[in-house]
């Protein structure tokens, strides 16, 4: 299945296990073009550390009068069913969402077409991605990806027509999950990746040997 055929939901969480997710960003990419974007503030279910404040910008007392993360049920799982989930180090993500909900209803699953599973992932993960193609961009950091690739701008315009004001900078959800769907779809806009597919990407998104193996030999993941 080529990478283009596919809807790709790109996710960002911020928040904790601790504080429970605060906010939540996801783009939605169908070929080059994004085609959906949703991002809300959620009510903390935990404490919100200072540590954390002060990296994401948010407080308990800020989001108190949210609907909580686990009223977006329907939302993730429908996401889940019609395309794989991506993040820029898609551990976190995952961990989060699994925190939540342990597993999603049955749906396709793109690592092995024509199967079905009742797990988050595979993700496509461009935190895992880019460092093997293209190391000299550093470590896989987001903001140092986003510039090296001369995306910046493009992300700024981007926030301005999509994130609410106040949360376009990084460590805002939607911010930062439009700056991993640019990555991604730079990466799959060059002629050597051309022929990508959704396969390929969630085996390349993931390091450990045994379980890529698995994936490209279809056994259990």
């Amino acid at each position: 299945m080529p990478w283009s055929d596919t809807p790709i939901h790109f996710i960002d969480f911020e928040g904790s296990t601790g504080s429970g997710i605060l906010e939540f960003g996801v783009v939605t990419l169908r070929g080059s073009a994004i085609v959906e974007t949703r991002t809300r503030l959620c009510r903390a279910t935990g404490c919100v550390a200072a540590e954390d404040t002060a990296v994401h910008g948010l407080r308990a007392e800020s989001v108190a009068a949210q609907a909580p993360y686990r009223d977006e049920w329907e939302y993730f799982a429908g996401l889940r069913e019609t395309g794989p989930l991506a993040a820029h180090f898609a551990h976190a993500e995952n961990h989060l969402l699994k925190s939540v909900w342990a597993y999603p209803r049955t749906a396709p699953d793109f690592a092995r077409p024509g199967g079905t599973a009742t797990e988050w992932g595979p993700w496509i993960d461009t935190g895992r991605l880019y460092p093997q193609f293209f190391p000299q961009l550093g470590d896989g950091k987001l903001e140092q990806l986003v510039a090296g690739t001369g995306r910046q701008a493009e992300l700024d315009a981007l926030a301005a027509a999509h994130c609410p004001a106040g949360r376009r900078q990084y460590h805002a959800a939607l911010y930062d999950a439009l700056g991993g769907a640019l990555l991604l779809r730079a990466l799959l806009q060059r002629p050597e990746f051309a022929a990508a597919t959704i396969p390929w990407l969630l085996q390349m998104s993931t390091l450990d040997a045994d379980k890529r193996g698995a994936l490209q030999q279809g056994d259990l993941f």
